[in-house]
């Protein structure tokens, strides 16, 4: 499974941008995914995770109420609506994959097979 991150940019605090994460691959529809961020300095946290089936979703407590993940599976995508945005949000935003069927989605990174290879969200006070 191949992944790529696309939709970072530069935006302003209290605005809103959505990442995307699309896999290619023989497996990739088959896939439970999460998003992960890391800021200069810091390590790399979990943000929010999405079970194959849509049935399972967890955010990490700082974005809850202001992300939301989703996924189509008929474009083996996943998104990342991110509103309300925080100078704190800035950071590299990866997507990782593994995979899974069912209502499985997963808060570790060590739980992830595959990885993007990130994109740049910078927000501005």
């Amino acid at each position: 499974v191949q992944l790529q991150a696309s939709g970072g940019g530069l935006v302003q605090a209290g605005g809103s941008l959505t990442i995307s994460c699309a896999a290619s691959g023989r497996t990739a529809s088959r896939c439970a995914t999460g998003w992960f961020r890391q800021a200069p300095g810091k390590e790399r946290e979990f943000v929010a995770a999405i079970s194959w089936s849509r049935g399972t979703i967890y955010y990490a407590d700082v974005v809850k109420g202001r992300f939301t993940i989703s996924r189509d599976n008929n474009k083996n995508s996943v998104y990342l609506q991110m509103n309300s945005l925080k100078p704190e949000d800035t950071a590299v935003y990866y997507c990782a994959a593994v995979e899974t069927f069912g209502s499985y989605a997963y808060r570790t990174e060590n739980d992830y097979d595959y990885w993007g290879q990130g994109t740049q969200v910078t927000v501005s006070s």
